[in-house]
């Protein structure tokens, strides 16, 4: 019988490039996130969940069997919705399979990719993991907006091979028009810029939410976890040229997108009513949240989604602190902002529940 290797013998040291990845921290989970007291102010989800008609669309559908492998009905359904064709779309398992999808295909090691900042990690390890050199710009000036002017200079200095850019952004809230993305879009030369709207649906007033008119050089990546409240099933969808998401495809693990996911996704486009619905009720209930946050006296980055910064001495303290009361927020500080936490709209009474205990959090007895 052969003997087995002590843990001391490493046949094979893993890729170089994995030794200074972290992990990236997420809103909506924690140890305490099932516990049924906590209320969780940190996942930026539609809090008023997914349509209806998801559950009978499950229902039926068999576990025996394995999915479309190419999610050919959805991707009609997503092409219909975007005005564009089935094979200018690609669906995957969350954006996040994407994001890696695309990061497996086209980066190599020494690649400049420009991640547009404060925003979402999991951009700069999906490009360091690949071996690419990462470039965070940031606006100094105003840290909350971005300076298109400057921004572009940058990249024509950089000439990036990738250009990441939130919109609207996570986890400041705040949204580029289509005339700012076009000369961002210029401005990469032949880089590819990664446009990632996950939270697209959340702008208020609504947007004509169309794929039809974007540059060749741009990606755009969606989420239907967060406005279609599918977060758990995994879901979200990309819309570029039929060259790029062939070559993403290629790197996509077969049957990524599960059966249950497909279907769901399926039912939950073809119940636009519902989301137009939720959308409208929670930006109402954001304004409402927003006007009582201040009343504590608690500066708020104004911001054009559900979500939105909330400016404290300590952002750790403050979430730790909240959380003592059942209340889960998302400590900024892994954004670069550890004087803020960001705070997703839920429904009114769960709002008033957090405005509670922000009062008293801020005047502890």
């Amino acid at each position: 019988m052969p003997s087995i290797p002590s843990e001391s013998r490493v046949a094979r040291a893993p890729r170089p490039e994995l030794q200074a990845i972290e992990p990236v921290p997420h809103g909506g989970y924690t140890s305490r996130t099932g516990d049924a007291a906590v209320l969780d102010f940190s996942s930026n989800v539609n809090p008023y969940g997914h349509s209806p008609r998801i559950w009978s669309a499950i229902r039926d559908v068999p576990l025996d069997r394995h999915p479309d492998p190419t999610a050919a009905l959805l991707r009609r359904r997503l092409a219909e919705s975007n005005g564009v064709s089935a094979d200018e779309v690609l669906v995957g398992n969350g954006s996040i399979e994407l994001l890696y999808a695309l990061a497996l295909a086209y980066l190599r090691a020494g690649d400049r990719v420009v991640v547009v900042g404060p925003t979402f990690g999991e951009y700069a390890k999906a490009a360091a993991m690949m071996g690419a050199t990462v470039v965070a710009w940031r606006n100094e000036e105003e840290p909350f907006a971005v300076s298109v002017a400057a921004l572009a200079r940058h990249l024509r200095e950089v000439r990036p091979t990738m250009v990441f850019l939130c919109n609207p952004n996570n986890p400041t809230g705040q949204r580029l028009d289509e005339d700012a993305v076009r000369v961002i879009a210029e401005s990469c030369g032949d880089g590819l810029l990664v446009l990632d709207e996950a939270f697209i649906r959340f702008v208020r007033p609504p947007l004509v939410v169309r794929g039809d008119a974007r540059a060749a050089n741009v990606l755009v990546l969606r989420s239907m976890t967060k406005d279609y409240a599918l977060t758990g099933l995994r879901l979200g969808y990309a819309l570029a040229s039929r060259d790029v998401l062939a070559a993403m495809a290629k790197v996509q693990p077969p049957w990524s997108v599960n059966a249950l996911a497909q279907a769901a996704g399926v039912a939950a486009i073809d119940d636009e009513a519902h989301l137009r619905s939720s959308m409208a009720a929670v930006a109402r209930a954001k304004e409402s949240l927003v006007a009582r946050v201040e009343r504590l006296g608690l500066p708020v980055v104004p911001s054009q989604v559900h979500y939105f910064l909330v400016r404290v001495p300590s952002a750790r303290v403050c979430a730790e602190g909240l959380l003592r009361s059942g209340i889960l927020v998302r400590d900024g500080t892994s954004f670069g902002l550890p004087h803020h936490v960001r705070v997703a709209t839920r429904r009114p009474e769960e709002n008033r529940e957090l405005v509670r205990a922000l009062a008293a959090w801020k005047e502890p007895r």
